[in-house]
């Protein structure tokens, strides 16, 4: 039987409340799980205590058991100095979109175009001067 600690949603709508569970993979996210682990509020002021409350003993017998947790409790854990730090690296994130490059070039090219037609009156000019 595959295990997660995950998050099972409860609380009304536009007011959630997660628990923290162990769960077997197969059952649905907020239905069937084996045990109650901690709970989380993403409501409360992210430096709040009570946010995130989580039964480090049953927690760590559960990964002992081989139990993986999903990507938000593993940060739960993290920074709860239970588990390692992992990488991630989103490397798309920092890259504009294709419609945001589009207008970047656009702005370049009028830019460019700018100092080109504001440097050919100041060349002429100074030609004239020249000539007198």
């Amino acid at each position: 039987m595959a295990m997660k600690i995950r998050l099972a949603r409860g609380g009304s709508k536009k007011r959630p409340f997660y628990r923290v569970v162990a769960a077997d993979t197969r059952m649905p996210r907020d239905g069937r799980y084996v045990e109650k682990l901690g709970t989380y509020n993403p409501l409360l002021a992210k430096d709040d205590e009570n946010r995130v409350q989580l039964d480090m003993e049953r927690v760590q017998h559960w990964l002992a058991q081989g139990a993986q947790p999903t990507d938000r409790v593993s940060r739960f854990l993290e920074a709860a100095g239970v588990v390692e730090k992992k990488e991630r690296a989103n490397m798309k994130k920092a890259q504009p979109g294709k419609k945001a490059v589009e207008r970047a070039e656009e702005k370049a090219a009028k830019e460019a175009a700018a100092k080109e037609a504001a440097a050919a009156p100041a060349e002429e000019a100074g030609e004239e001067a020249a000539a007198e």
